[in-house]
């Protein structure tokens, strides 16, 4: 595959301010300052019975207001304590560092959302302020959905769209018809995903020979655009290690418009432009649109769908040159009962005149050209024979056992001559061994009683050498060269 060296890229791009909807604002009026009255007792003051309010109708009053007051809104925060019911409707709680929020999401909303609640996701929401009158809880009813900053993406997605069309970009004039049969195609995208998979599986199934070439890169995250766009240009210019390619796919699995941003850098779209072969974007699924798309010369909606596009079925083109070969077997014959109806034609023609010796010409040609074949085969096959030799007696006289051979008689010389100090050490040492066992030998306790000394212990096994530690009638054991004697002491 192509390298590319990161030195003197250049990352386009620009930051906008998020634009989202405001909320409807209440217009304020000031009145003049007044002297507050004191508050009558309503129990105390005048005959006029209270007001006196139901639960149920002070929170429908309550939700009037909330609803005519506040209304449509957006807000921000984060998502905890999802909850999914069977019925389709998902409950959670909107929260930032200082407050909460109870909101729901309902089936018939949630069915059309692109972006998948889960705990802890950044987001930003439209939708209704309310009260859930059985319990009292106001609540925001909740209309779309949408990540945090997909407001300041989309925002740049139109500014460059709308910049680049000015240009001409996007016209229909600028885009490049894809070759009919395209016989080398260079695909950027992650080797990794699901879309070089579902891509390779239908061009192949459709057209087995075709030759696919993978110029790998990220397809998400920061720098990702910078890859992309210098994959296209590789593939574009057809430089060593990437060879000349028909047409370039740009492909990657669906996803969020974040995921799928890289896309939308302008460094990206100017690759696509500058390219010199034609170029397919089969970015996102069906629903999703990228810059790319735009200014690519054919928008596939899927991978699948961009390889059915480039791969000619197989099937269909053997029954097309089948119904082109009968059409030509056809007019053929049609041609050839017109020549023959016509008189004196065929003896006329310097064609039909001599066929036999015209057929003997053709024939001898191509005996001439099968000896010349078969002479040039054999001279071929004799070279690579004398190659193969020649590879054959290297390769002998390189194997490797040779050189475990010669490397192992240097191992055994190195071993018999380091076994000659080895046994000159093991000689000196054990004539000294025998020296030192001769010497303890003699000094040992049974050479002396050999001699005809004798050992006299009393009868804790304690040595006695003086006669004053012995007292009649101890027991004591005299040890002999051979032997023992056990005896009692009488003076």
């Amino acid at each position: 595959m192509a390298r590319r060296s990161k030195e003197g890229e250049l990352q386009l791009g620009f930051d906008m301010a998020p634009v989202r909807p405001r909320a409807r604002e209440l217009p304020v009026v000031a009145s003049p300052p007044q002297t507050p009255s004191p508050v009558a007792d309503p129990l105390t003051s005048g005959s006029k019975e209270p007001e006196v309010l139901s639960v149920a109708q002070l929170t429908r009053r309550i939700s009037g207001l909330l609803e005519s007051g506040i209304g449509s809104v957006w807000v921000e925060g984060e998502i905890s304590n999802l909850r999914r019911q069977a019925s389709g409707h998902s409950y959670f709680t909107l929260k930032d560092e200082e407050s909460q929020l109870s909101c729901v999401l309902f089936a018939r909303t949630a069915s059309g959302q692109k972006t998948a609640l889960r705990d802890g996701l950044q987001v930003q929401l439209h939708g209704e302020v309310s009260v859930y009158q059985p319990r009292g809880q106001y609540q925001l009813v909740v209309r779309l959905v949408q990540a945090k900053g997909e407001g300041q993406l989309q925002a740049r997605f139109e500014e460059l769209k709308r910049r680049l069309a000015s240009e001409g970009l996007f016209d229909q004039e600028r885009k490049r018809p894809l070759p009919r049969f395209p016989q080398r195609i260079g695909v950027v995208t992650s080797p990794t995903g699901a879309a070089i998979h579902d891509f390779l599986q239908v061009l192949h199934r459709r057209h087995p020979g075709l030759r696919v070439v993978i110029n790998p890169v990220r397809v998400q995250g920061k720098g990702a655009a910078t890859e992309i766009a210098t994959a296209i240009a590789e593939l574009s210019a057809g430089g060593e290690g990437v060879g000349a390619v028909d047409v370039i796919v740009v492909t990657r699995g669906g996803g969020s418009l974040e995921d799928l941003w890289e896309f939308n850098e302008e460094s990206v779209a100017r690759a696509i432009i500058a390219s010199a072969v034609p170029v397919v974007s089969a970015v996102g699924h069906e629903i999703d649109f990228s810059i790319a798309d735009f200014v690519a010369d054919l928008r596939a909606p899927t991978p699948s769908a961009a390889a059915e596009l480039l791969a000619a079925d197989g099937t269909e083109l053997l029954d097309r040159c089948r119904s082109l070969v009968g059409r030509i077997a056809r007019e053929a014959v049609v041609l050839l009962d017109r020549y023959v109806s016509r008189e004196g034609l065929l003896q006329s023609s310097s064609l039909f005149r001599e066929p036999m010796r015209r057929l003997e010409e053709a024939r001898q040609t191509l005996d001439r050209m099968d000896e010349d074949l078969a002479g040039m085969l054999e001279r071929r096959v004799e070279q690579l024979r004398a190659g193969l030799s020649t590879m054959a007696a290297l390769l002998t006289s390189a194997h490797p056992g040779h050189r475990l051979t010669a490397t192992r008689q240097g191992m055994d010389s190195l071993a018999d001559r380091l076994q000659i100090p080895v046994n000159r050490h093991l000689d000196r040492d054990r004539n000294r061994l025998e020296r030192v066992s001769a010497a303890l030998s003699a000094l040992s306790p049974q050479a002396t009683l050999a001699r005809g000394f004798s050992i006299t212990r009393d009868a804790e096994g304690k040595v006695i050498t003086s006669a004053t530690h012995v007292k009649p009638g101890d027991r004591i054991l005299t040890q002999l060269a051979e032997g023992e004697i056990e005896s009692k002491a009488e003076v």
